[in-house]
Formats: C-alpha cells, sequence, structure tokens
C-alpha cells in the first residue's frame, strides 16, 4: 500500500487515479499511524512552497516523513512536493523545506515565459530505478516557476533545459523527486509510477 499524504494542498485525486490505473493500491491520508505502516509515500503538490511546508508542519507531518524515510520507506515527492524534500526555498520568503536534499529552491531565470509549462524532453545524467527502461529524450509534463539548485553531487538523474537546466528527476538513497506531472506525461509517466510500485514489493 502506498500512501499519498494528504496535507490541504495537492493533486491527489489525480495521482490515485494513476495508480489505480496500475493496479496499486493507495490511500489518501492524513493519518500518521497509516503513514508510517505504508509500503511507500508519495508526497504530491501543487501551490506555494511556504503554504505547503507550513500545512505539513502543522499537521506533526515533517516529522511522521522524516521517521518513515529514516526507517528506509521509499518516498516520492511530485512537483511541489519535490521541491519540499530540499532544504530551503525563496518562493515568497525564505523558508526551510524538509531536508531531505540538499539544495535551494530558486525562480526560474532567464528571458523564456515563466512559468515552464507543457511538454519538455529528459536529458540524463545518472541512472536511477524510477527511469528503468524509459528512454532518454522522453517527454513529460511540467508545470512550475522555481526549480531546484542542487546543491550535492550524484542526487540529479535527469532535467530538462528551460534557460537553465532543471532538475526533473533527483534521487538520494530511498528519496526520489520528479519535478513534472507523472500522471498527467502519458505512458512516460505511468511507467515512472509503475517503476516506483516495483520498488516496493
Amino acid at each position: 500500500m502506498i500512501s499519498i499524504v494528504d496535507y490541504g494542498m495537492g493533486n491527489l485525486k489525480s495521482v490515485e487515479n494513476a495508480l489505480d490505473l496500475l493496479d496499486i493500491k493507495s490511500v489518501i491520508t492524513s493519518d500518521k499511524e497509516v503513514i508510517l505502516n505504508s509500503k511507500g509515500i508519495i508526497l504530491p503538490g501543487v501551490g506555494a512552497f511556504p503554504d505547503a511546508i507550513d500545512c505539513i508542519r502543522e499537521a506533526g507531518l515533517d516529522v511522521t516523513l522524516k521517521e518513515a524515510v529514516s526507517g528506509g520507506t521509499p518516498l516520492l515527492g511530485v512537483c511541489l512536493g519535490m521541491q519540499l524534500l530540499f532544504e530551503e526555498s525563496e518562493e515568497i520568503r525564505p523558508c526551510s523545506g524538509l531536508g531531505f536534499l540538499k539544495g535551494k529552491i530558486e525562480k526560474i531565470k532567464g528571458n523564456l515565459k515563466i512559468p515552464h509549462m507543457g511538454w519538455n524532453s529528459l536529458k540524463y545524467e545518472k541512472a536511477c530505478p524510477i527511469l528503468k527502461d524509459i528512454e532518454e529524450n522522453s517527454y513529460v509534463y511540467f508545470v512550475h516557476s522555481y526549480y531546484a539548485v542542487v546543491g550535492e553531487e550524484g542526487i540529479l538523474n535527469a532535467y530538462a533545459d528551460y534557460g537553465v537546466k532543471v532538475p526533473g528527476v533527483v534521487s538520494k538513497g530511498n528519496v526520489f523527486g520528479l519535478q513534472f506531472h507523472p500522471e498527467k506525461s502519458g505512458d512516460v509517466g505511468l511507467k515512472m509510477l509503475k517503476n516506483f510500485g516495483e520498488m516496493i514489493k
């Protein structure tokens, strides 16, 4: 069973529907015991970083997620959920994230249209289980104005070019992040969710 973390923000139902399509059992929950007893966790997110991290902390879910990760449970952050995995963000106001990954969330720079919205291809940096059997240059669907400036070696698995090098897939140990929306990325996105499901069997 995968817990889809409900902290009051996020594309919960669309992630659940994608997992249903793959016959992967999941539950939308904010119950700490359910999350700690699940075999995998998905942290979705839509909206602003400060609002999301405040909701997570007010519910005590930051402690729950850290306990689950330290116990070896695979955690997948999606879109804003991926950004929350990092140490800090400059969106709206400076604030700290969950700190599973070193780095900072910054506004996309350059003369390109913001938000970075639509299909973009992934260039590979380093293999990871989420990318198993997915070809390089596959297209996925992005919607975001901020991106992760990675602060440690070896956690960037794939990126998209958009004026800057936008981390698309990151991982460290049992923590994984996707900047794009896998549930909106067709067969490629579904394959990534299936790969996550295979990890927790």
